[in-house]
């Protein structure tokens, strides 16, 4: 992983992961790209990150895929098996944030396009600046508004019509609409918005290890799920999961106590 293009400190359970190509407006290029992916799926359940915060360098989230770069490459002119490489590469970056046990909050500021756009849709939080605006841009550059992960995430959050509307348009979606939509949970300057991060993770950290991860995991499994039954007797199969740990004997104890909890991951 390169440290020059994603900066990451961990301090207290919390990965504070910062895209660092703030001159590109944190473009993803093949070195960033790799270095998402590689980092997230390097998570498991025993890593010492049990929350992540992703945000962006500078005056951007991410403004997408760096097609400077992309067309110095050779662009579209790459046979077919290439190109569904370098596709698979961007896409597992989302496919990887969603298998993670650990919860992701995203703080977007300023311009979040493309595969930006998909990074914060990937995430289980979204906390936006009053400058945000996140569109589905590559509709706007020759290409299907459909792609790595945003037309299965969109329509989920905001509906059918709203996602059409932006995803056939490659319209911008300001902050304060994102807000309306329940899309992003705040709106609010930038440090205001890191300490809200902090302030969740210090919560999150709250839930045993084990209970936190496996909410991450009903919630995404609970979008698809076959009907409300198949969601209860997944919620049932966790809560027994969660009783037969230490933690949740700890966590029951510092309730009683009025303490903050102790947890082993056990």
């Amino acid at each position: 992983m390169s440290p020059e293009v994603l900066q990451v400190e961990e301090r207290g359970g919390v990965a504070w992961l910062t895209m660092n190509r703030p001159e590109r407006l944190n473009a993803l290029d093949p070195a960033l790209t790799d270095a998402l992916r590689h980092y997230f799926e390097g998570l498991n359940a025993r890593s010492s990150a049990r929350v992540v915060v992703l945000q962006g360098a500078g005056r951007a989230f991410c403004a997408g895929l760096d097609i400077k770069d992309t067309t110095a490459q050779g662009g579209g002119q790459r046979g077919v098996e290439e190109m569904l490489e370098k596709q698979k590469s961007i896409r597992d970056i989302m496919l990887a944030m969603r298998r993670c046990p650990q919860p992701i909050v995203s703080v977007v500021q300023g311009a979040a396009s493309g595969g930006g756009f998909a990074l914060a849709l990937a995430s289980d939080i979204r906390l936006a600046t009053p400058d945000a605006r996140m569109n589905a841009a590559f509709i706007r550059i020759g290409l299907s508004a459909c792609d790595v992960g945003v037309s299965y995430f969109l329509p989920r959050m905001v509906g059918s019509s709203v996602a059409a509307e932006y995803l056939l348009t490659g319209r911008f979606m300001e902050a304060q609409r994102a807000y309306a939509l329940g899309l992003v949970s705040r709106v609010a300057p930038l440090a205001e918005l890191q300490a809200d991060a902090q302030s969740l993770a210090e919560d999150m950290l709250r839930a045993t290890p084990v209970a936190l991860r496996l909410t991450k995991d009903a919630l995404g499994l609970a979008i698809d799920a076959p009907s409300m039954e198949a969601v209860i007797a997944l919620e049932d199969r966790n809560q027994v999961l969660c009783t037969q740990t230490g933690d949740f004997r700890e966590g029951m104890n510092a309730f009683l106590e009025k303490r903050a909890p102790r947890y082993t991951g056990r």
